[in-house]
């Protein structure tokens, strides 16, 4: 499977994956996702070349989202003084689920936060989705604490701040990366 940058005709796709892991969530008694995502600030992730997607042959089979900055009011000024970079829309396609797909690409995540000389790999979750931060503690992931108060970035109350980081380091993934500093670096 090789790892490559979004381009803005991808984005279909992309919300295409959110509806069908949104449902999928649903099913598993959580409301996460279940406000749809402005399509234009999608569209601006991936301009700004934020947006990565796994493709397993002509196959789309998963994305994320890393980038240097991070949702206001999560972290504090000493962590946001650390080279970091964020996880944000990790989604598998369901046809996908169960061959590890997600862990190896927090792996590759980490691997490129490495290789970017950053310290940390951080994100937040979903604060009533428990099984998700188990199966990011699962992957490596230690919680650092749970934020519940202030407005998200939407101008929603904030639903997302399970608090989470692993340390950047080399990882082996498996996945050919084609994206501009990957350098087709498939360990």
């Amino acid at each position: 499977m090789k790892i490559t940058l979004a381009v803005p005709e991808d984005l279909p796709k992309l919300l295409a994956f959110r509806l069908e892991a949104a449902s999928w969530l649903s099913e598993l008694g959580t409301d996460q996702w279940s406000r749809p995502y402005p399509a234009d600030r999608l569209l601006a992730t991936i301009q700004s070349g934020t947006v990565f997607m796994v493709r397993d042959g002509a196959v789309t089979a998963a994305t994320i989202t890393l980038t240097p900055e991070a949702e206001d009011g999560l972290w504090t000024e000493q962590e946001l003084s650390e080279p970091t970079l964020f996880v944000n829309k990790l989604t598998v396609a369901r046809t996908h689920a169960g061959q590890n797909l997600g862990g190896r690409l927090l792996d590759w995540a980490a691997d490129r936060a490495f290789r970017t000389s950053a310290k940390w790999l951080r994100l937040d979750a979903w604060t009533t989705n428990k099984a998700l931060q188990r199966y990011y503690l699962k992957h490596g992931f230690e919680h650092v604490r749970t934020v519940r108060e202030g407005i998200a970035v939407n101008g929603g109350p904030r639903v997302s701040g399970w608090l989470a980081q692993r340390a950047a380091r080399p990882a082996e993934h498996g996945l050919i990366d084609e994206t501009p500093t990957g350098a087709n670096h498939g360990s």
